[in-house]
């Protein structure tokens, strides 16, 4: 609140629900310590003092002020560590790292100690794999073998999971290899399974020279990192059909044009640039960081045009904002914040195109929007590198500005070796009150996930309600068709018009993806993270033509998603088609999503007639996920069936069985060797196991306490894509996975 006792924040339910659960200060006890409008004036305050770092009268109140306005009017927001962390003990406010792995033991769990230090300070992390030499390649200091990047990159993902058990943000990284190294087929084909690298974005890094010998159908040289030695070589073709294969069955791997990455790199004489941040948008040198903010594009179009002259105030102030930034953060290694001052890059963006074009009545898959997006975005670069010249002029120019590519007669003398990003918003999007990112509307009408009964919760997207209010169309049955198709396209009763204007995003080809990708990026220093989404119904074909057009196109990177290819399927759009009917004679499938590496749970001794039993019971988010059954040092039957039973247990559990179930079945169970007498007698090891289970998971002091988890929602919503958090439906936008409804993501 305002000294006045107002609020000067106008926040939607969910952004409210969403600012409360992730961002704002709370106790130890959970209590919230801080409100919207304070949490936005602990930024604005602690990003105002490095004013005075360069003029020690500097009116520090003024731009506290002036930031605090920024922040308030949803115009523009920072990346999530700098709204968490900002004023706060930790002071950590980049969202973005690249670390680097070396061909060495030393180097590797160096990057890994370090890999831990930024996701517990709530960070993101990007690798290139690709100098650690191939697996089965020779080790001079042991005689003995390698094994391989994809071996070591296991244990960063382990060392991520444990990371991310506590805290307001999940540890997410992007691993990336050479199409040129050796190991790119085990590499491309990593996560085809959806049980490995679960907590890795993974991108192939491609050569303007494999895509020429894709198109001439010629083989390319695999090259070992270690001796620079040719090893043999692949149909580039084959390779390029493997890498499409895979991205369309499960949306990895992710492409970056590695060249053109570095044609734009504005510090070549400090090295070539190898990996990016865990979405792609944000390529970086090594030990960099970079610290993003993106404009509400929804705030600038009153009365159906661009206000430009607001729109460039709000750049200014932004890139001003992100400046000081870099100068009040907490770096988590002196390396980090030595690179990130020498280059003191800086990624402005935007968020909610989507909806401007709405209130321009511009349907997304046009060339008006195309002409928009480039207009748009190059007046944002203009305004931005003009800032940074006036900041250079104040402040100095960035410190590796010797060497770079504005060293030059005619170059400009500029405070941040880069400007612009597009980065995805899903989190910021939704406290700001709009679309995310550059991307579509995801849906105009849809059931709430957690709702599937008969009386079905229907919510429609702001706007068009608006519209559909004043035009006359509104219904409430017409909401639900448009939810159950998941579309207004093709719908009676709404105007040809708005059926165009208000496209969703499986409305849109993939090649209109492409297209504004592509007119973005014209105008952006850095790269741009979107995701390109097809049908179910695509095919391989469909999504190799995708790649080739982003190659073409100057696109720095490709990311796709195939609807239902994950887990994570979406649940509530064009739900009667989605919703999972069993066949005859069976039951609808409820499959919980892949195995995490690390689960948490408890032992129990159980004393039978066969000897001493040890239960094992693990749980993951949803709540009992295994069961382990072990007879001491017996071994035959009484060993063997005790690992049957566990084994059965365990499958019944991911199949959506409770415990209390599974208990039901298992006690009273007897064999010819009980163990004890009364009440606490163990009858079998079947019974002990059914004990174990109901001590831990529905009488015993874990249950009472809540300690032990409970499933916030049914397997069959899991199963079908809900958010493990709310219920909500799963969004694949940006490179990343993100629940609007209540925030949860899964890159950070």
């Amino acid at each position: 609140m305002t000294d006045t006792g107002k609020a000067v924040v106008e926040l939607s339910a969910n952004a409210l629900k969403v600012l409360q659960r992730r961002y704002l200060k709370k106790g130890e006890d959970g209590q919230l310590l801080e409100t919207p409008e304070e949490m936005f004036r602990r930024v604005a305050r602690a990003v105002a003092q490095a004013e005075r770092l360069y003029n020690p009268a500097a009116p520090v109140e003024q731009w506290e002020t002036t930031f605090y306005e920024l922040l308030t009017s949803l115009e523009f927001l920072p990346n999530s560590p700098t709204l968490m962390n900002a004023g706060r003990e930790l002071g950590q406010l980049s969202a973005c790292f690249v670390l680097p792995v070396g061909d060495s033991m030393e180097s590797i769990f160096e990057a890994i100690k370090n890999t831990a230090l930024i996701h517990k300070s709530g960070g993101g992390t990007g690798f290139s794999f690709s100098r650690v030499r191939p697996h089965n390649d020779v080790v001079l200091s042991t005689k003995g073998v390698s094994s391989g990047p994809l071996s070591f990159m296991s244990v960063f993902d382990a060392a991520t999971e444990t990371i991310k058990q506590g805290g307001t943000r999940r540890g997410a990284n992007m691993g990336i290899m050479r199409v040129d190294h050796p190991d790119i087929l085990d590499f491309i084909s990593a996560k085809q399974d959806d049980d490995r690298l679960n907590n890795f974005n993974i991108s192939v890094a491609v050569t303007d020279a494999f895509m020429r010998a894709v198109e001439a159908d010629e083989e390319y040289p695999l090259v070992n990192p270690r001796s620079g030695e040719t090893v043999r070589t692949l149909s580039a073709r084959k390779v390029f059909k493997s890498m499409v294969t895979l991205a369309w069955k499960n949306g990895d791997p992710g492409i970056v044009f590695i060249d053109r990455i570095n044609e734009d790199n504005p510090t070549p004489h400090l090295g070539d640039i190898e990996s990016t941040n865990p979405c792609g948008e944000q390529p970086l040198l090594p030990y960099e960081s970079c610290n993003l903010g993106s404009i509400n594009l929804a705030r600038v179009v009153p009365d159906g045009h661009i206000d430009y002259g607001k729109l460039g105030r709000i750049t200014r102030t932004a890139v001003r904002f992100l400046d000081d930034v870099i100068d009040v953060n907490r770096y988590p290694l002196p390396e980090i914040e030595q690179m990130t001052k020498g280059n003191r890059k800086i990624g402005l963006g935007v968020m909610g195109f989507a909806d401007m074009l709405l209130r321009l009545q511009v349907p997304y898959d046009s060339e008006e929007a195309c002409r928009i997006a480039g207009e748009v975005m190059g007046f944002i670069h203009d305004e931005a590198r003009a800032e940074s010249e006036e900041l250079a002029r104040e402040r100095g120019v960035f410190p590796n500005f010797e060497g770079s590519v504005f060293d030059r007669p005619d170059g400009a003398r500029v405070r941040n070796a880069t400007v612009t990003t597009i980065a995805p918003t899903g989190t910021i999007s939704i406290i700001a009150g709009c679309s995310s990112g550059i991307e579509p509307l995801f849906a105009l009408s849809y059931v709430r996930a957690n709702v599937l009964d008969d009386d079905r919760m229907i919510e429609s997207h702001p706007y068009f309600e608006q519209v559909a209010r004043e035009r006359g169309f509104y219904g409430e049955e017409l909401m639900k068709r448009i939810a159950e198709v998941g579309s207004a396209r093709h719908v009676d009763g709404i105007p040809a018009d708005v059926q165009q204007v208000f496209a969703t995003a499986h409305d849109i080809t993939p090649e209109w993806h492409i297209r504004l990708q592509a007119a973005f990026q014209k105008s952006t220093d850095n790269a741009v993270s979107k995701t390109v989404n097809f049908p179910n119904e695509a095919t391989v074909e469909d999504v190799e033509n995708v790649y080739r057009m982003a190659f073409r196109t100057g696109c720095k990177g490709v990311t796709i998603y195939r609807d239902g290819s994950r887990d994570e399927q979406v649940l509530n759009v064009g739900q009667s088609k989605k919703k999972r009917e069993p066949e005859p004679g069976v039951g609808i499938a409820t499959t919980r999503p892949a195995r995490p590496q690390l689960l948490t749970g408890e032992t129990q001794r159980m004393d039978t007639g066969c000897g001493k039993l040890f239960v094992i019971m693990n749980d993951d988010e949803y709540g009992a996920r295994e069961v382990f059954a072990n007879m001491g040092k017996a071994g035959g039957c009484a060993s063997s069936n005790t690992e049957a039973l566990g084994r059965l247990i365990s499958l019944a559990l991911k199949k959506g069985a409770s415990p209390q179930e599974v208990v039901e079945q298992l006690k009273g169970i007897r064999c010819h060797v009980p163990y004890g007498v009364g009440p606490n007698a163990t009858l079998s090891c079947a019974d002990a196991i059914g004990k174990a289970l109901e001590r831990r998971y529905v009488t015993g002091a874990a249950a009472k306490a809540g300690s032990a988890p409970e499933p916030q929602l049914s397997l069959v919503e899991v199963a079908q894509g809900a958010c493990p958090d709310c219920g909500g439906a799963i969004e694949h936008e940006g490179g990343c996975a993100v629940c609007r409804t209540c925030g949860y993501s899964k890159c950070g």
